[in-house]
């Protein structure tokens, strides 16, 4: 494989990618693993998506590359390595965008070269060879013009989906949970023509928002939160309201004709491999349905299920008690006491609430946490991916996502560590009279690498603080008991643990 290139016109780093790209596809095609690995230097990285191994996965150094390779080069056959755009330097990186193909699919990739030799690598799937999406010159008529007898419109073949589907027609696909993330993969599902079925014991798409407490809202800003075929209209809160977004993703499954099968819950599973399908038993509306797809999927969220902490002395609580997720406003607890265990971001939006109306809080920290301004956060850490600027900059959320998939979590941490290094001094003063409050705050542990490798490794969120909301408040209107504190004396009447 040859990539012509134009001295005159190309720029310095275009010209290097593009040999190197050159090099890569030449060695790939003629099943090279030694001169292909020779591409990469020591510390090197391949993250690929589905595109060579058919997972998620991440391969450091050239013996790891090298690995890959074996298993994979002979069925994937990777070939047209082509440059994207013009490539671009930065303290000695050469990066840009790429497109190739394999036998099965066509996809784009990011490479980062460090010395002339491959640093980080991306390779992604975008579609697979004869299972495209009808978008775009390949959508479909819709309608058939002139007389048809017998005609069925769309509304009637729409109408017989939902009847047949599940019982006299079996799935391809159940998506257990419909959240955001049951929905997207519903979606993408139904544009590659896979019949799918979403399973979620709440009535309504965006139920699982709508549900929550009042005052709850998304703290990534809008940028960052687009669904895929239809992101946001561009006049969408930057930090989008609970019910505002419950309202989005029921719109969403309708405009993309989901298969919801809202008041449903799954009951028990099991997989038959002499039929290589899943059994599913699940009560639709109180009427018992068993489902025969071929995949099962679980998209029941990975934050969403409660965690309570054995507290002594709770069975002698005179108030009430129960989980953040049951919460909804603090209009009942007028002039009440209110303990709230925990100090992530809905503790503290809880806090707030409590507050607001009147009612005397406390919150109990057990343990660290991470607390990173909202603003502060946006210009140092996504501001560069997620925001007005990066649009106008041709970063698409698209893109944004991808470049952010592109760098190893092993590197991810230490890249990190100088942005919140600045985050702790620049908003010196506000985590000062937060640690006056009693607060005990961290910066991603003992790494001090923030909000994204602390949540990957501990599962534990931090708190993005609003300009004006709770946190503001914390050092004056409420009260913090931190450490590692027991609860073992039984709360006054009227108080809620």
């Amino acid at each position: 494989m040859t990539l012509a290139i134009d001295e005159r016109t190309t720029s310095a780093p275009t010209q290097t990618l593009t040999r190197w790209l050159t090099d890569l596809g030449r060695a790939l095609e003629t099943g090279d693993i030694e001169a292909a690995t020779s591409l990469f230097g020591v510390d090197s990285y391949w993250r690929d998506l589905v595109t060579f191994s058919w997972n998620i996965t991440t391969v450091e150094g050239q013996s790891g590359i090298a690995d890959l390779l074996r298993t994979t080069l002979q069925q994937t056959l990777p070939h047209g390595f082509a440059i994207e755009g013009d490539a671009s330097e930065t303290g000695g990186i050469v990066e840009g965008w790429f497109t190739f193909e394999t036998a099965t699919a066509r996809g784009r990739g990011y490479v980062r070269l460090k010395d002339g030799l491959g640093w980080t690598l991306l390779t992604t799937i975008t579609e697979l060879k004869g299972l495209e999406e009808k978008r775009g010159p390949q959508r479909d008529k819709g309608v058939q013009h002139g007389a048809v007898e017998h005609r069925e419109t769309w509304l009637e073949r729409k109408a017989a989906e939902e009847r047949e589907l599940g019982y006299t027609r079996q799935p391809y696909v159940v998506i257990i949970g419909g959240g955001q993330g049951g929905i997207v993969l519903g979606a993408r599902l139904k544009r590659l023509g896979v019949p799918t079925i979403i399973v979620e014991k709440n009535a309504r798409p965006g139920d699982s928002w709508r549900n929550r407490y009042k005052t709850l809202c998304l703290h990534d800003p809008v940028w960052y939160d687009h669904l895929p075929y239809l992101p946001f209209p561009d006049h969408w809160p930057v930090f989008s309201p609970k019910d505002k977004i419950g309202d989005w993703l029921e719109s969403y499954a309708r405009i993309m004709e989901l298969n919801y099968w809202g008041s449903t819950v799954a009951k028990h599973a099991a997989y038959d491999a002499t039929t290589a399908e899943w059994s599913i038993d699940v009560e639709r509306d109180g009427r018992p349905v068993t489902l025969r797809p071929k995949h099962l999927v679980f998209a029941t969220g990975v934050s969403g299920l409660p965690v309570e902490p054995t507290i002594p002395g709770a069975e002698r609580f005179q108030g009430e008690q129960y989980h953040s997720s049951r919460y909804i406003s603090g209009e009942l607890y007028r002039g009440k006491k209110a303990v709230v265990i925990g100090s992530n971001n809905s503790a503290h939006d809880i806090c707030a609430d409590l507050w607001e109306h009147g009612v005397d809080v406390t919150m109990v920290q057990r343990s660290s946490t991470h607390v990173a301004r909202s603003d502060t956060l946006m210009e140092l850490a996504l501001g560069a991916l997620y925001s007005e600027s990066a649009l106008a900059a041709g970063i698409t959320t698209d893109k944004a996502d991808l470049l952010f998939a592109s760098i190893p979590y092993r590197l991810l941490g230490p890249l990190q560590i100088p942005v919140y290094a600045e985050m702790a001094r620049r908003d010196g003063e506000f985590y000062a009279r937060l640690e006056k409050a009693g607060f005990l705050l961290d910066f991603g542990s003992t790494y001090k690498s923030g909000l994204p490798a602390r949540f990957w490794r501990r599962r534990l969120g931090p708190v993005l603080e609003i300009p004006a909301a709770g946190l503001g408040l914390l050092h004056r209107r409420w009260c913090v008991r931190a450490g590692r504190q027991r609860l073992n004396q039984t709360p006054q009447r009227g108080q809620r643990a």
